[in-house]
């Protein structure tokens, strides 16, 4: 499988690479594990200084990191900036908490001594997507790295640029050579590196489907994983919703990467009486949003990250207009552009049984789910495989919380706002979403051994 740069705003080839070997990926290995012994035995505080350096490095080239993501896989620049400060927040906050994280914990059991402590398992790899290339490999690797293990990243083969740079910036912060390598091969490899002896975890984001493979090859080799999989995450408008807020939150998420994020918001379920006067703040956000170079400045909409991936978005909107679905706005391929570009789209009338509703729009499509009441809205959230995140607008903040807390489905539920990811708050899926949380106290516990020590 290759692995190559192509410019998604114009479709050009920038670079391509040379997939290794079975044996340069076994050496590699070999490599981590050496690095790993001698890593461990840091002392947690030696380690994180090394995290604290990351950080540093990372502002320092955020500018140039940026363009990097922006010609790889679309990102608009200032959009891209702002992961690069979200990986350096992540990079501090464990290295300001790891120590308290990790801390041994004495328990009375009858012993003379008795202690739960946590020790790192070893090699970690990483399977990671495209569409967030910085932060979601330091949202699993600064927790890791902090509690001793080391990090293998088998990165998306269309962002290897990024991939490898990850990689230089460990390096520029002083993490010891072998403890985080980038691996540039194709997916082929993945199983055999779940396989591998030295190989005691995995962790993967991406598409439920290939989720479920990885799964499957962790359990087979009886190994720890933490799968952050797809999501369609409903945002719930009730009819007593402040629908300026409501209508700026949602376009903010949808439009955020272009659309291509698995926390976005997808589905907007509102009731019925707000239904016409939400749709028409939508559009009116959405429409504003122009398509530009995503390094440009003022790029708030770039290209998808390649033209396969518009086209599938594009075909997902035609069946669900031909199953009875309204186009308020866009949901055409641009003509006139080169690349992989797809205008802001609203789509309302979404019903079960269109793509629309049921499947995950990676891309700047809103769909406009109608409900009678709040317990229908709850309802339709609740329907369908995923289960990532989800929000609820409403001028109660009670009533939204308790509907948040005890009734949606999902691991993340917010009022009043959209859901993202913060480094103090766990965060994954249930459902076809996937299990195990990156992030927050759980993140640093994922790939520890929770180790009893007992003397009598």
């Amino acid at each position: 499988m290759s692995v190559a740069t192509v410019d998604p705003s114009t479709g050009t080839l920038i670079e391509a690479f040379e997939p290794p070997g079975r044996a340069e990926l076994g050496a590699a290995i070999q490599r981590g594990h050496r690095s790993f012994l001698r890593w461990r035995r840091l002392d947690v505080g030696r380690r994180c200084d090394h995290l604290r350096e990351l950080a540093v490095v990372l502002r320092a080239r955020r500018v140039n990191l940026s363009v990097t993501m922006a010609r790889e896989m679309g990102k608009p620049v200032f959009q891209g900036e702002a992961e690069i400060d979200r990986c350096a927040e992540v990079c501090e906050f464990y290295a300001r908490h790891a120590a308290e994280f990790l801390a041994s914990r004495p328990v009375g059991a009858g012993a003379a001594r008795s202690e739960v402590v946590h020790r790192p398992l070893g090699l970690v790899l990483g399977v990671m997507p495209w569409n967030e290339p910085f932060w979601q490999v330091f949202r699993f690797a600064a927790p890791a790295l902090a509690a001793g293990n080391a990090c293998l990243l088998k990165h998306a083969s269309n962002v290897p640029r990024c991939a490898l740079a990850i990689e230089r910036l460990c390096a520029a912060a002083g993490v010891p050579e072998g403890v985080f390598q980038t691996l540039l091969t194709g997916s082929d490899a993945v199983r055999g590196l779940i396989e591998h002896p030295l190989v005691r975890g995995v962790t993967f984001t991406g598409t439920a489907a290939a989720g479920s493979e990885v799964a499957e090859a962790a359990g087979k080799a009886i190994k720890p994983s933490v799968l952050e999989l797809g999501g369609s995450d409903p945002y719930l408008i009730l009819e007593d919703a402040d629908l300026e807020l409501a209508a700026d939150a949602c376009v903010t998420s949808r439009l955020e990467n272009s659309g291509q994020s698995c926390t976005a918001a997808k589905r907007f379920i509102v009731v019925e009486p707000v239904r016409e006067a939400f749709e028409a703040l939508v559009v009116e956000r959405m429409r504003r949003a122009r398509m530009q170079p995503p390094t440009q400045p003022s790029c708030e909409l770039g290209p998808l990250a390649s033209v396969a991936a518009r086209d599938a978005l594009h075909d997902q909107v035609r069946a669900s207009v031909a199953l009875g679905a309204s186009c308020l706005l866009g949901g055409y391929v641009p003509r006139d552009l080169p690349g992989a570009y797809y205008p802001p789209t609203v789509l309302t009338r979404v019903v079960a049984g269109m793509p629309a509703f049921s499947e995950e729009l990676f891309g700047p499509v809103a769909a406009i789910v109608p409900v009678v009441d709040a317990q229908e809205a709850i309802e339709v959230a609740n329907t369908g495989s995923f289960g990532l995140g989800a929000a609820v607008f409403t001028r109660d903040v009670e009533r939204g919380w308790q509907i948040a807390r005890d009734e949606l489905e999902a691991g993340s539920c917010f009022v009043n706002d959209r859901v993202r990811s913060d480094p103090r708050l766990p965060c994954g899926g249930i459902k076809d979403s996937g299990y195990g949380r990156e992030l927050g106290r759980q993140g640093i516990l994922a790939f520890v051994n929770v180790k009893t020590v007992y003397a009598a």
